[in-house]
């Protein structure tokens, strides 16, 4: 066994392959490869360099190491919708091509004997699976890439280098597999459209971003600190009653500070008792 390596890993897959016949889905499966390699072509990809293992419906790919990440996702990803949208614009809706295309990162062996061992595989390909990204792609029926990306990618690579894409367009969305016992938050955008003006279950709208990042983040980092941290920005707000200054949050915690301007206590406002 070879020690594992730390590679981009890209999981594509098809909408709506199964509901194909069989000459609809030969046809959809060699449109599939050209689209991929002309796209990655045209922004200076080799994809035959790539480490395939192919599906009937789709693909995952792990990148060579030499190969920017913001380049597949900034470049190839917006090229890839870009020939996707041109070619499904002259066919009937059974012959189109839509792919949800899902990016992540992390260690993977290469020299498996039946695929590509890693639980970052395993990640990329529940990501590619998830509820919200299937709806975000039905809900824009001209749209040709779903892409739903890690919460490393995201902050890593959309964030700091977008190139094409535009981060303010990614949503979060919670990634729940119950059966197979995974809960994950990722990120998520329909290529050259907006999911900020549409309701798709499991995508965490925009002004419910923030709570849903702080209460990650009170996970990831200690209760204390994000509290500390809230507090630097503002403080925290429940219902009516805003607190500033030091805080804690949690079972029987309590607040120490002042409680803002917009505090009403009684029965109605500005009625106190």
């Amino acid at each position: 066994m070879q020690h594992p390596e730390r590679r981009l890993l890209i999981s594509v897959d098809m909408e709506r392959y199964s509901r194909r016949s069989n000459l609809q889905q030969y046809d959809a499966q060699r449109h599939f490869r050209e689209l991929l390699h002309e796209a990655a072509r045209t922004v200076g990809l080799d994809r035959v360099a790539w480490t395939a293992q192919q599906a009937g419906d789709g693909e995952l790919a792990i990148v060579p190491r030499e190969v920017s990440e913001s380049h597949v996702i900034g470049r190839f990803v917006p090229e890839l919708n870009r020939r996707l949208r041109s070619h499904n614009s002259s066919r009937l809706p059974v012959a189109r091509i839509r792919l949800r295309v899902a990016v992540h990162q992390g260690l993977v062996h290469l020299d498996g004997a039946n695929g590509f061992p890693g639980n970052a595989v395993v990640f990329v390909c529940r990501l590619c699976e998830a509820d919200p990204v299937k709806k975000a792609l039905a809900a824009f029926p001209e749209a040709g890439v779903a892409l739903v990306v890690s919460t490393e990618i995201f902050r890593d690579v959309v964030s700091e280098y977008p190139e094409e894409m535009r981060p303010e367009r990614f949503l979060r969305i919670e990634v729940a597999h119950p059966d197979k016992e995974f809960r994950e938050y990722a990120w998520l955008c329909v290529v050259d459209e907006d999911l900020r003006g549409v309701s798709v279950p499991g995508v965490v709208p925009p002004d419910r971003e923030g709570s849903a990042q702080a209460v990650e983040e009170a996970a990831d980092i200690g209760e204390a600190e994000a509290a500390n941290r809230a507090a630097r920005h503002g403080g925290i707000r429940t219902g009516d009653i805003r607190v500033k200054g030091q805080n804690a949050i949690g079972h029987g915690a309590t607040a120490i500070g002042s409680l803002g301007g917009d505090a009403n206590f009684g029965t109605g406002r500005g009625n106190p008792r």
